[in-house]
């Protein structure tokens, strides 16, 4: 069941009513509710599936009770360690080990020496990635005494599978999500339309943005030996568009539709691309997973607290770390490699906190210098998606080769739907400009006009119907 389905149609508005008009506002029943929907969202995957992620569940409950039980810090430090090693252990089998495997008979046989070797073939289990995270975020917490344990299996288990967010993230804390699933909750009418909202625009970017700029991208990345350079750089650049429709268009309706259960999840998107350097880039851009590596890895290696040497070394092991995270394939290494590249001269030079601010403060138009940056960072941020796009190193490398090459002074090609795309990418970036300093890109605290609102509202939802494309897969359910 994905979120721009009928069936998630349908879903949706039967767990909405069970939950404010059968259970009401009694607590355990509601949770109870949304776990049991949570669960039948994730076995409409595959129900095989299941298994893995109640037993996520059950060793970080039980893990999380030895932790804060235990009387020795050698005690304590075990039963993190065994709940850390078995989360990774199980991700790393289905996820990366076909991709070590393979990359090690490749180093052999550039050795000369040729082995025989077998790989799993493992289904990947769509979220794993994410609810892996929750969990050690909660036993990582608990070994530093920042929370208590949640006794209420019910409750844990509903932090660990929320359905909004439970297949894509974003990454939640213990700390944010826990306390509001522990305490009662009542209707909001105000947080719920503006829920309904954001799962709106979240719809319009996903349907309409992503997945028409997934038709021309497929075109050209298939066959970008037949192209020129002009060609492969606005497929790069609708890739981008792409990605960002997709990822933050699922965010939004996954922030959007936990509001209308009385949930605020943390925010994941704040308009990246009106960026004006790669730190602030990674500050708007997945927010959840940059700040659990932070807290996580980051911090723990010893921070920027021991010296420029010390940080680079950590910034170089989080970036890359991040790029793994997302995928067994090299160019996912590369990816975050050339991130880490572009942060560390702004680590270096100091100016990695220079731009916390939104953009254009208090103004409709940037400035020049403001113009620029935003350009330049787009642009090195476009580079790096052709290597996360491309389905091997070789294929990246000889993408950004003939990009650079004097064939980016051809005309491109315009087919493959480049014209509709192009309109709805401009009308995007133009609310999304204009709402920059709001939480979501339909935010209408502002307008008063109930005409104007509906209006808004029957024009997005008629975009969509009309020129949607045919319903996709979102791309981070693969990751």
């Amino acid at each position: 069941m994905i979120f721009n389905s009928l069936s998630f149609a349908v879903f949706l508005p039967i767990v909405f009513v069970l939950y404010w008009f059968v259970t009401k506002s009694k607590l355990r029943a509601q949770n109870l509710l949304l776990l049991a929907a949570s669960y039948f969202f994730y076995a409409s995957w595959d129900w095989r599936f299941m298994f893995i992620l109640i037993g996520s569940t059950l060793l970080d409950y039980f893990t999380g009770i030895k932790i804060h039980n235990a009387l020795t810090p050698s005690t304590k430090k075990f039963w993190l360690w065994l709940s850390v090693s078995i989360n990774l252990g199980v991700l790393g089998v289905f996820k990366y080990y076909d991709f070590f495997v393979e990359s090690f008979a490749a180093g052999l046989s550039g050795l000369g020496f040729n082995v025989n070797y077998s790989t799993l073939n493992l289904i990947l289990p769509v979220g794993i990635s994410f609810y892996t995270f929750h969990g050690l975020s909660y036993v990582i917490d608990l070994y530093r005494d920042k929370i208590k344990p949640e006794l209420n299996f019910i409750n844990y288990s509903l932090f660990v599978s929320f359905f909004p967010l439970l297949v894509a993230g974003p990454i939640e804390r213990a700390t944010h999500l826990l306390p509001q699933i522990q305490k009662p909750r009542t209707f909001d009418y105000a947080r719920a339309v503006d829920g309904m909202r954001q799962i709106l625009w979240g719809l319009f970017k996903k349907i309409v943005i992503a997945d028409n700029c997934a038709v021309y991208v497929n075109q050209i990345f298939v066959t970008s030996d037949d192209h020129s350079g002009s060609t492969l750089l606005v497929a790069a650049v609708f890739f981008a568009f792409q990605i960002y429709g997709d990822f933050s268009g699922y965010s939004d309706i996954a922030l959007g539709t936990a509001r209308l259960f009385g949930i605020e999840l943390l925010r994941n998107f704040s308009f990246p691309y009106f960026s004006r350097d790669i730190a602030e880039f990674w500050r708007r851009w997945h927010i959840s997973l940059s700040n659990w590596f932070r807290d996580y890895l980051y911090i723990p290696l010893g921070g920027s607290r021991f010296g420029k040497w010390k940080a680079v070394r950590n910034t170089l092991i989080i970036f890359v770390v991040s790029g793994f995270w997302h995928g067994a394939n090299w160019t996912f290494i590369a990816w975050g490699t050339f991130h880490a590249l572009l942060f560390l001269p702004l680590l270096l030079l100091e100016r990695n906190r220079v731009n916390t601010n939104t953009v254009a403060e208090n103004r409709f138009f940037p400035n020049l210098k403001e113009l620029f940056q935003m350009t330049f960072t787009f642009f090195l941020v476009v580079l790096g998606w052709i290597f996360f796009r491309a389905k091997d190193i070789n294929h990246a490398l000889d993408y950004l080769s003939t990009l650079f090459s004097k064939s980016i002074f051809y005309a491109p090609v315009y087919g493959f739907g480049f014209n509709k795309s192009f309109i709805f990418i401009l009308f995007m970036l133009l609310v999304e400009w204009v709402q920059r300093e709001k939480q979501h890109g339909l935010e209408l605290s502002g307008v008063k006009n109930k005409y104007v609102k509906w209006s808004i509202y029957y024009a997005l939802i008629l975009v969509i119907f009309e020129f949607g494309a045919n319903s996709k897969s979102f791309i981070y359910f693969q990751f």
